[in-house]
């Protein structure tokens, strides 16, 4: 487990700019030190643990290391599926969603990192999700995929251009899925036995 932390990885922990951390530490608000002979700053993880229960920011992140995942798809045996390979990785906290609406609600919440969401959603379609995320400030570190059966080049142009960082369609392999998110969220990819 993670002892210090640089201010990037505490930005990202608490789902707030650099820039932010740093006007923090500087004004005292957040307690750290400066790397002897360097202006680098570091976090140790009592003084974050601290700093995010003071200011309201979910701990749970820091406390369980897991990467948070929102699946969103109506299909509930390809959310139970996606769901065990995520769990069985044992790098993810999953919760899952089955229309736009709810999803809108824990992505606020939740605050996960990756979003698998559905294009085509009972209530709300893909791209409007997309946008939704997107316009929301505190969100932009947010990875979404996009995944659907639909094939037009165009309409994928559409989902990137409203926000989706990558686009699989359906059906796909849920180890490649995995293999994506791990790449999107620059950690190890899993080994595969």
């Amino acid at each position: 487990m993670k002892t210090v932390f640089t201010t990037g990885e505490a930005a990202k922990i608490c789902k707030v700019s650099q820039q932010t951390i740093i006007r923090c530490f500087d004004s005292g608000q957040l307690k750290g030190f400066r790397v002897p002979g360097s202006r680098f700053r570091r976090i140790p993880r009592a003084e974050l643990m601290h700093f995010m229960r003071d200011n309201g920011i979910p701990t749970d992140a820091l406390e369980s290391g897991k990467r948070k995942v929102l699946i969103v798809d109506d299909d509930q045996e390809l959310v139970e599926l996606i769901s065990d390979v995520f769990e069985r990785d044992g790098r993810f906290e999953i919760k899952t969603a089955n229309n736009g609406f709810d999803a809108g609600m824990l992505v606020k919440e939740y605050r996960p990192d990756t979003i698998i969401l559905d294009v085509m959603l009972p209530d709300i379609n893909g791209k409007e999700v997309c946008q939704r995320v997107r316009s929301d400030k505190t969100t932009d570190d947010v990875k979404i995929i996009c995944i659907s059966g639909m094939v037009e080049d165009e309409k994928i142009k559409d989902l990137q251009a409203a926000g989706a960082d990558d686009f699989m369609r359906k059906p796909f392999e849920v180890d490649a899925l995995l293999e994506r998110v791990c790449a999107l969220l620059d950690i190890e990819k899993p080994v595969t036995a």
